[in-house]
């Protein structure tokens, strides 16, 4: 998939968009599936309940990963983002219903580098808790 936004198309303060993202508890045993992670405090109230949690968690990676979907969406390939990280700064705790937990994403370009390469600041939020601090990605566009 090409890259759809090209670098002369942003500014520093450009606005990559404000999503929620649902997170459900069948989200969380897909990515324990896939990532091999079965730590029951991702599927299990009781043993969360033991561990002194609030509730079952969603993966940290998970989120992580859920939050850079807007980055991907934005830019149009995900092999555009060349560099991701976070800092993880407060758990995402999933009901079991159909709602699940929402995860809000706004991004902001922060940075523009030189070869055409911008650094997108991601706010990501559960429940008015920023869930991931520092999040930042670097972007490689046309």
């Amino acid at each position: 998939m090409p890259t759809t936004v090209t670098y002369d198309a942003v500014d520093v303060g450009t606005e990559i968009g404000d999503r929620v993202f649902p997170l459900r508890r069948a989200d969380l045993v897909r990515y324990a599936g896939a990532s091999g992670d079965f730590n029951p405090i991702h599927w299990n109230e009781r043993v969360a309940a033991e561990a002194g949690l609030p509730g079952v968690l969603a993966h940290g990676m998970l989120t992580m990963a859920t939050a850079g979907r807007l980055v991907t969406d934005w830019v149009g390939d995900p092999a555009a983002v060349v560099e991701y990280g976070v800092k993880f700064s407060s758990p995402v705790v999933v009901p079991d219903d159909d709602e699940g937990a929402q995860i809000s994403v706004r991004g902001v370009v922060e940075k523009k580098l030189d070869g055409g390469r911008v650094v997108v600041n991601l706010t990501v939020r559960h429940e008015g808790a920023k869930v991931l601090m520092a999040a930042r990605a670097t972007v490689q566009l046309a």
